[in-house]
C-alpha cells in the first residue's frame, strides 16, 4: 500500500453492487497498515453524501463542521458505510483527500457489520 494508511480518506473508483459499473467517490481505508499481503490492493469502505443512510449501526456520520470532519477532506457532511466494502486495486486510487484521526466509531461500525465484539 503505497503512501496510504488506515483512516485515510481517498478518492477512488468504487464498484457499484452490480459489479458492472463504478463511480469515482471518496472512500475510507479500513484495512490494517501492516496487512502485508504483497498484493497491490486495499480494502475500503464507501463514503456517501446521502445522509438518509446514517441511521444504521454499520454507518458513521462525518460532519465537516467539526475538527475530525475538517481533517477528512470531504466537502459535505457524509456517511461512512462499513456495510459497503470493496477491495480495490491501487491503480484505481486517484488521490488522498484527508484522514479521520479517530477511527473508534468506524471500528465499532465494522464490528457491528461483521458481528464482532470489541474490547474497550
Amino acid at each position: 500500500m503505497t503512501n496510504y494508511k488506515r483512516g485515510d480518506v481517498i478518492l477512488a473508483l468504487f464498484p457499484d453492487s452490480n459489479l458492472q459499473t463504478a463511480k469515482k467517490r471518496p472512500v475510507l481505508i479500513v484495512q490494517a497498515d501492516n496487512l502485508q499481503t504483497n498484493l497491490p490492493q486495499i480494502i475500503v469502505a464507501m463514503i456517501t453524501s446521502n445522509l438518509s443512510r446514517k441511521e444504521h449501526p454499520s454507518r458513521v456520520l462525518i460532519r465537516i463542521s467539526n475538527p475530525p470532519g475538517k481533517q477528512s477532506g470531504l466537502i459535505s457532511d457524509s456517511v461512512v458505510a462499513t456495510d459497503n466494502l470493496a477491495t480495490l486495486h491501487e491503480k484505481f486510487i486517484d488521490k488522498k483527500l484527508g484522514s479521520l484521526p479517530n477511527m473508534k466509531a468506524v471500528e465499532q461500525s465494522l464490528a457491528h457489520t461483521f458481528g464482532l465484539i470489541l474490547k474497550d
